[in-house]
């Protein structure tokens, strides 16, 4: 049967509706934990399933191979390296013990399960990547290791019924936990009252104001990096591996104009890339057929538990031998999981008022070092699976 609205302009007007009516819903609680990408993926399943749009079109290939590249480009401009002089000797310890958990669990959990699940080497480490700095990353690696819609569309799935629940349980942790008599006798090690209430960083947290300037140029230089990254990459580097390359490439020379002060001074990078992202997450959906996704889902729900209990169980170790506080260990499990403006929302809603820049900066570390270490496992999966 043929969809109701096949045109390039009408699925361009679905798509920026369903990424629309996302952003949104997340001012109602149950959509706020769901989360806009998820939002948006359930929505493309409903339609491409009741036959509103098609299930493939040309247009949504095009929107993969252009927006996701770009938004990449766009979050990366935030990452400050100066602000790293603003982490201290613990913050460090728990953000490496979180990222190196990940990378642990996720090479040995891929060993096992990867030859049972469709690109299965891929999925390793596009859940690197997840879980070192959000579903950006997820999204990004996928592209570079040019993952199916299909994969994309199970992987974010089978994310957000593991992961909504510990994140729900993340953000009540800090009054959780300062009530609990037998957790802080097991964890000692926290910040005092005039530790955390020490803060200048009301301008975070204040309204957010950019202009169509910034936006202008914010696209002009996410456009200009994706174009000389990837035609270097097509240029010199196999077809095999160009994707791949071209994502390393495109976060360090983001990285690089980002120390620029003109690019420090321009607003809004992470809600334009978020923006673009979703644009392209609006047609993941449309590529899902629910019988097959669903025998594919388990296996790799299966593996997200795995995955998840065996990294926090690994991150809670090391932090605990190294004495860290809990605060920086409950703001690096946000800042790896979701991103950083949630760990200083984390941070705010705790009260740790002098956290707030910390977890936002360690959010913003961990998303750039996922698109590095989820390539680089994905690519060791793969070998010591021999595909």
């Amino acid at each position: 049967m043929d969809a109701l609205i096949t045109r390039t302009d009408g699925l361009i007007f679905i798509i920026l509706s369903m990424v629309a009516v996302a952003l949104f819903l997340q001012r109602y609680k149950v959509f706020k934990s769901l989360g806009p990408v998820l939002t948006v993926v359930v929505i493309g399943i409903i339609l491409s399933n009741t036959g509103v749009v098609p299930i493939s079109h040309e247009v949504y290939g095009y929107m993969g191979s252009l927006l996701v590249p770009v938004s990449i480009s766009i979050c990366m401009l935030s990452m400050d390296l100066v602000e790293l002089k603003k982490l201290s000797k613990k913050p460090v310890i728990a953000l490496s013990s979180g990222i190196l958990s990940v990378m642990i669990i996720a090479t040995i959990l891929g060993f096992f399960f990867a030859p049972y699940m469709d690109e299965g080497w891929k999925i390793a480490g596009m859940f690197v990547g997840t879980y070192t700095g959000g579903t950006p990353n997820l999204t990004a690696i996928a592209t570079g290791l040019d993952a199916s819609r299909q994969t994309i569309a199970a992987a974010n799935a089978a994310d957000y019924v593991i992961s909504t629940p510990l994140m729900i349980f993340m953000f009540a942790a800090p009054a959780i936990l300062k009530a609990s008599k037998a957790w802080n006798k097991f964890w000692p090690y926290h910040l005092s009252e005039k530790d955390l209430s020490t803060s200048d960083t009301k301008a975070l947290m204040s309204d957010k104001e950019w202009s169509i300037r910034e936006i202008a140029w914010l696209l002009t230089i996410g456009f200009g990096v994706t174009y000389v990254t990837t035609a270097f990459s097509e240029a010199f580097m196999p077809e095999t591996i160009w994707k791949a390359v071209r994502l390393i490439l495109l976060t360090t020379v983001s990285i690089c104009l980002a120390q620029l002060k003109p690019i420090q001074k321009l607003r809004g990078n992470l809600d334009l890339g978020l923006f673009l992202s979703l644009m392209f997450l609006s047609t993941i959906g449309f590529a899902v057929d629910l019988r097959q996704f669903v025998g594919s889902a388990i296996t790799m729900t299966l593996y997200v538990f795995l995955m998840l209990v065996g990294c926090l169980a690994l991150h809670l170790l090391i932090c605990r031998l190294f004495k860290v506080e809990y605060e920086y260990m409950i703001l690096s499990i946000v800042g790896c999981i979701v991103d950083g403006p949630t760990a200083s929302l984390t941070a705010a809603g705790a009260n740790w008022k002098s956290l707030i820049n910390v977890g936002l900066i360690m959010g913003v570390l961990a998303g750039a070092a996922g698109n590095y270490v989820g390539i680089a496992v994905a690519y060791l999966t793969k070998f010591l699976i021999g595909g």
